[in-house]
Parts: structure tokens; sequence; C-alpha cells
């Protein structure tokens, strides 16, 4: 069976941005057989997944448009192998605006500057919208961390244009009690201060457990707390959708088992402008599983995007919308695929209209 894409259009496409060698053997099969299956797909994107939500309507986009970012961590595979410039020409042909660090060097790629990986990304098309830096390693002075390394972390940061400078890490710091976060938080305002003054946000980047309840105050959400002592003119949040929803099927109950429930959403639309970035992941619902769901492509499983967006889009003026979306899968199958799906798939998410 011949792996040519139907579309004339995308197979011209694909053969004349065959960069440095990235699409021989494997690679090319992979993305040839993808663009085949774009081109037999509804609506010319990838099939809608079997989760609800998921309509392609002929409404306008629900994905505001130049805010499609990756957190490079999805392609690590890729950087370290091939290196920044032939993944930033995949992530251009995909139709990404924006990438979001997991570090700055290549691996066995070889050595790059920041000056080069900065030029490289514009050459490209792509926005260097924020990055990843741990948080605290105290047994390493020399740990690049915020917590060891400030200046150095926002010196770089500044070198590559970030507007956002930011942490994954979770507040755990000083342990799980109500004061430990309240430390962790002095930490982060600290932070979002040193940030500002480079004209930077700092923000931080969820996983579940943020939504865990205090082990000293067991009917304090920790997550609740981050946000009561962070100064919201210092420090802002980058809510992990996917994550956000396990921590709803994992901690929508307290300690003693009353219910505590929340709707990840809530958070957001409560402030807004507390959260310029998101990761966009996710999972297919399986309750059997410690999280409540199996992570998968963007657009494979069952979190609804499609109300997602629209709603926190329609919370701010779509002329000035400041949130920027950043598709991530933890271990993706085949790293490129994903990121071609995801961005397929965002990008034909319709609003719905009247008899939709």
């Amino acid at each position: 069976m011949s792996r040519t894409p139907k579309d004339p259009e995308l197979a011209s496409r694909l053969s004349r941005r065959n960069v440095l060698g990235v699409a021989a053997g494997a690679t090319a099969a992979t993305l040839l057989s993808g663009a085949a299956a774009q081109a037999t797909s509804p609506q010319g994107g990838t099939s809608p997944g079997h989760g609800h939500g998921h309509g392609h309507g002929k409404g306008r986009a629900v994905l505001p448009p130049g805010r499609l970012g990756i957190q490079l961590y999805s392609l690590r595979d890729k950087v370290s192998t091939l290196g920044f410039a032939p993944v930033f020409a995949e992530l251009e042909k995909y139709g990404y605006d924006e990438i979001e660090f997991a570090g700055y060097t290549q691996g066995s790629a070889g050595a790059i500057t920041l000056s080069q990986l900065k030029r490289l990304a514009k050459d490209h098309g792509l926005n260097p919208i924020g990055s990843h830096v741990g948080y605290y390693d105290d047994n390493n002075p020399g740990a690049y961390t915020f917590a060891q390394n400030l200046t150095k972390v926002l010196d770089e940061a500044e070198a590559l244009g970030l507007k956002h400078i930011g942490t994954a890490s979770g507040p755990f710091r000083y342990g799980s009690t109500v004061d430990g976060w309240k430390r962790a938080a002095e930490d982060f305002n600290t932070y979002g201060e040193a940030a500002r003054k480079r004209g930077m946000k700092f923000y931080q980047h969820n996983h579940a457990e943020e939504f865990s309840f205090a082990t000293d105050k067991p009917k304090v959400r920790l997550y609740d707390v981050l946000l009561a002592e962070t100064d919201p003119d210092l420090v802002y949040l980058e809510m992990d959708i996917y994550w956000a929803f396990c921590a709803q099927f994992r901690f929508g109950k307290r300690v003693d088992g009353t219910p505590a429930p929340f709707n990840p959403i809530d958070y957001v639309l409560k402030q807004p402008n507390r959260y310029p970035l998101f990761h966009v992941k996710d999972g297919t619902r399986n309750d059997a599983a410690r999280d409540g769901y199996d992570m998968t492509d963007v657009g494979d499983g069952d979190i609804d995007y499609k109300n997602f967006l629209s709603r926190v889009t329609a919370r701010t003026d779509r002329g000035r919308t400041y949130h920027h979306w950043q598709t991530e899968h933890d271990n993706p199958v085949e790293s490129f695929a994903f990121a071609r799906k995801s961005s397929e798939h965002l990008h034909s998410l319709r609003e719905s209209r009247c008899g939709d």
C-alpha cells in the first residue's frame, strides 16, 4: 500500500520541507502515513476522539490565532538526537506558533548557544513563550534552580527573550502543611518580583498533588493556600488541564471521605488573569487507574477541550486574549505524530452554533 498522501498539497508540502534528513527512514514513514490519515479523515483533520465535546462544526475556531504552542519535553527524544533545528522545522510545518522550553541543550545533537537558539526559533516563526526550571535542590548549591541560582535562571530566560519563566515543581519544599506552603509562597513571591523586574512573569505548573489536602489541616486544599498566599501581580499559574482533571478524580473527597468536589475551569474563570499559560494534554477515562485517566494524544481522549477553550476565551476579550495553549504528552508513542495530531485537532475545533 502506498504511503503517498492523497492530498496533493499536503504531499507537496511534506516533500518540499523535508529538513536535514529528519524524514528519512522510519520517521518519514510516520510522517507520511500520518498525512495520509489526515487526508482521509473528516474535515481534513484527525478523527475526533471517542470522548464527548469533540465536535468539528463550521463556526468560529475555538483556538485563538497565534497562541498554539508545545512543551518541548514532549519532543525531548527528537531534540536530543536530531537537535532543535529539525524539530522546529517540523513544528512550523504542523502550524505551531510558540514553544515552551524544558532545557536549552541538545544532548548528543551537539552544542548550541542561547543566541543561536533564539535565532533558530525566530527563523521558524516560533515564539519562545516560557520555560520550566527546577524550584530547588537544597543538597546542591550549584543546582540550576530558582532557589539556588535565581540570577542565572533569569539571565538565561532574558537572553532568550522569554516573557514567562516558571517551574513544574510542586511547592513541597517545606512539606505539606499550611505553614509549609506559606513558606513556599514566600519563595515564589520573591522569584516573581525578581522576574517582574526583568519584564517577565514567574509561573508554577501543577500536577495532581497540588490539589491534595494539608496534612495538618485536612479540610484545606493546598492549591487554595498557594493562590491565597502568593501575590497575584507576582506569581502566575500554568494549569496543566490533564493533571487538574486527574486531581478532580483523586482529590474530590477529603481524607475522611467527605465530598470536596471542584471543577478545574472554575479556578481559571474566577481569576483568568492569573493563568496566562495552559498545558493541553488528553486522557481516556479509566476509573481503575490511580489518576482516573490514561494519558493519550490530544483529541484521542475524553477531556472536553472544545468546551474548555470556548469558556476560557469567552471570558476574555478575543481581540486582546492573553492565554497561551501548550500541547504536551509525557511519553508519546511517536513524538512528531503526537505534535501533528494535537495541532490538527485543536485547530479543527469550532464553536457550536444553533442547530449543531
